[in-house]
């Protein structure tokens, strides 16, 4: 009854955090407002940089990815999210990590690592495609659904441990546990191609070429190697799946057949 009852609680507690994003108009399950998303990610974003060598050393590069970044904001549905005002974009000097990623509100992070793998030819382009990716899950609100879900998850766990353990050599909490996990994976692999598609959006609204994105996620097949988990089990769909997927999008907003 204890752990029926914490069940409850926390399932309750989740779908009260229902809001509507005032930008894409999805029901989402949110565990913060706009104005803590963007505190939580102004507080964090130096201890994120200082565990990655730090804030690059090269000024016009750093300009260079800022003014691309706010070309982005400024052409899009971005500059009327509650974030806009908030939109920071920074260059990590680790040279070895092939990563961006975005913080809660507006933080958003690429390595010099990623940035020397582009093209140089089409290097406006492909830093547009990160860019734009980021900015996506940021006005997806996706580190505030995650949260969601994680405190629901937790919740669960925390029920099964009160009612159960299965006999099986694995306690109730380990059950919930790996169940949590595979939900936030899913979970995972859906915002990235959602925010693959506001990267195509944006990039294509901002005057940038949006096979760029197409050329990051060669890039990022090519850096994995074979080193890569399968899907399934993997907190990110696959490159391949998301060149597919991709040229899907590019050909639906050029109103052609995907190529």
């Amino acid at each position: 009854m204890i752990g029926l009852a914490m069940a409850a609680f926390a399932y309750f507690s989740y779908l009260s955090k229902t809001s509507i994003n005032p930008i894409t108009g999805e029901k989402q399950k949110v565990s913060l407002s706009a104005a803590q998303e963007i505190a939580m990610g102004l507080q964090s974003a130096p201890q994120m940089a200082a565990e990655m060598g730090g804030e690059t050393h090269d000024p016009a590069l750093l300009q260079y990815v800022q003014a691309v970044g706010q070309k982005l904001v400024s052409k899009t549905e971005a500059a009327n999210s509650p974030y806009k005002n908030n939109f920071q974009f920074h260059v990590l000097a680790d040279k070895q990590t092939i990563n961006a990623f975005a913080l809660p509100g507006g933080q958003i992070f690429i390595t010099e690592g990623l940035l020397a793998r582009l093209d140089k030819d089409k290097f406006e382009d492909e830093v547009a495609g990160v860019l734009g990716h980021e900015i996506g899950h940021v006005i997806g609100r996706h580190s505030a659904e995650h949260l969601a879900k994680q405190e629901l998850t937790q919740g669960l766990i925390g029920a099964v441990t009160a009612a159960t353990s299965d006999g099986t050599g694995m306690s109730g909490a380990q059950i919930a546990q790996m169940v949590g996990n595979m939900i936030n994976m899913k979970h995972g692999r859906e915002d990235e191609l959602e925010s693959d598609k506001w990267g195509v959006k944006y990039a294509i609204q901002s005057g940038y070429d949006p096979e760029g994105m197409i050329r990051v996620m060669e890039i990022l097949k090519q850096a994995m190697g074979n080193n890569r988990q399968s899907e399934f089990s993997s907190s990110h769909p696959s490159p391949e799946n998301r060149i597919v997927k991709l040229r899907e999008e590019i050909a639906k907003l050029r109103g052609g057949a995907a190529k």
